[in-house]
């Protein structure tokens, strides 16, 4: 890059330190202009910040010279006092000094041009600053660490090796002679279909981890749905009236169990109404339990399981994929009746019991769903949906395969899914689709 960039990395606002980063070609020479840099072999040093040959602030000082930097640029980042006025004095001191103002994301954008993150590992920094739980954090690091591009990698590697063999062949077309074994092929295209399968399955619950597991809280009128979201968040969020049909509307209430965020959703209750309003928090009650990753349907344990019961919850999962679902019954008010109860989870929303167990059991099955530590799990809507296109030319290639397609056709399909592939890591770029990644990015990242 010829350009020099400068920009605050730490949040907006007054702090005890904020951080001032500057990178590019002339970063020491910019720099030198306004501190004494570290010399010889020091990264590190106390300096005094200079403006105009006034001082503005005492700051140390770290050089990291390329390529072991960040960006893989000679980098100088400034450790100041919080204050707002000196950040924005330190930052135009250097902007004057021949600095240029930082893009959103552009640091990150020049680690992955020079080579130092795969585009997938870019996207995974700006993963990693929003995660707001154990569980995202750790999906935004492991993708970091180069887990899942690994593997993107080992597809690749595998259809460029497919890719090869056939095109070979293609030089080779007039002495008619075939270097890739067809039912090879085929058992090769296979397991990529199966892997390709495996990490797009995986994306509701990954994007769900990522951004709050939705957990639709369902039932008919007065069964207690939202005396249990107040059980569950321990505050009185949601009104509570013997009544039936006091809910009308969804309320969402985030909540963060064992490293896990959630989003409960009470729901209107279930039952079909003349009345306007009751009708859509009918419908988007149902709206809920299709989107939701986890369906707790919540029942009166007081009324025998045998009377309404059964055709309830027929009702509620009827043509929703229950493989794509974690369902609960819940028996609540259970604390008005004797043991024993029927299948579910017995509670007592009013009292607390059986509350915690019900938070751990559903901790419990969202966990046996996500991967092992050595795992990848797709969270990113552009990878998932690049990965429907491999999907898609794979499911061509198979085809072509089974019908005896000549070589050159076949050849054509898995190219388009060597591109998708590509445009997930980064072998396959445009500027534009490396300003929408990065431009979400935040300025001095």
């Amino acid at each position: 890059m010829s350009t020099t960039i400068a920009a605050i990395s730490t949040p907006p606002g007054i702090g005890g330190l904020a951080v001032i980063r500057l990178s590019g070609p002339a970063a020491f020479d910019i720099a030198s202009h306004h501190v004494h840099l570290p010399e010889g072999e020091k990264k590190t040093a106390f300096a005094l910040f200079k403006r105009d040959g006034q001082t503005v602030d005492e700051v140390v000082v770290t050089l990291f010279r390329s390529p072991h930097s960040y960006t893989g640029e000679d980098t100088v980042e400034f450790s100041c006092h919080g204050s707002t006025y000196i950040q924005q004095t330190l930052l135009q001191a250097l902007i004057d000094s021949g600095a240029a103002l930082a893009e959103p994301g552009e640091f990150t954008r020049r680690a992955f041009l020079g080579g130092k993150l795969n585009l997938s590992q870019a996207e995974a920094v700006a993963d990693l600053i929003d995660s707001t739980n154990a569980a995202s954090h750790q999906l935004a690091l492991s993708q970091l660490r180069g887990g899942y591009a690994q593997l993107l990698a080992q597809l690749r590697s595998q259809l460029v090796d497919l890719t090869s063999l056939l095109e070979l062949e293609l030089d080779f077309s007039e002495e008619d002679v075939e270097f890739a074994d067809r039912s090879r092929l085929r058992s090769l295209v296979a397991q990529l279909q199966q892997e390709v399968t495996r990490l797009t399955d995986s994306f509701q619950l990954g994007n769900a981890v990522k951004n709050g597991i939705p957990v639709a809280i369902v039932g008919r009128p007065n069964a207690g749905k939202s005396s249990l979201l107040n059980a569950l968040l321990s505050d009185q969020r949601a009104i509570v009236s013997p009544i039936p049909g006091t809910t009308r509307d969804t309320i969402e209430e985030n909540l963060n169990i064992d490293g896990l965020t959630f989003r409960f959703i009470d729901t209107a209750g279930l039952r079909h109404s003349d009345d306007p309003i009751e009708s859509i928090g009918f419908d988007r009650a149902i709206q809920s339990i299709r989107q939701a990753t986890v369906v707790l349907i919540v029942r009166d344990a007081t009324v025998t399981f045998n009377e309404y019961s059964i055709d309830d919850i027929a009702y509620l999962l009827k043509d929703i994929p229950q493989k794509e679902k974690i369902i609960f019954i819940i028996h609540n008010k259970a604390d008005l009746v004797q043991p024993p109860y029927p299948p579910g989870i017995a509670l007592s929303a009013l009292t607390g019991m059986g509350v915690d167990q019900l938070k751990q059991s559903i901790v419990q099955a969202v966990r046996q769903r996500m991967p092992s530590s050595d795992g990848a799990m797709l969270t990113n809507l552009r990878h998932y949906q690049a990965l429907q296109h491999v999907s898609t030319s794979l499911d061509e290639v198979a085809q072509g395969l089974d019908s005896g397609l000549p070589a050159d056709l076949v050849a054509i399909d898995l190219r388009n899914a060597l591109y998708h592939l590509g445009t997930i890591t980064g072998e396959v770029t445009s500027d534009e689709i490396l300003g929408t990644i990065f431009h979400r990015f935040c300025i001095g990242k």
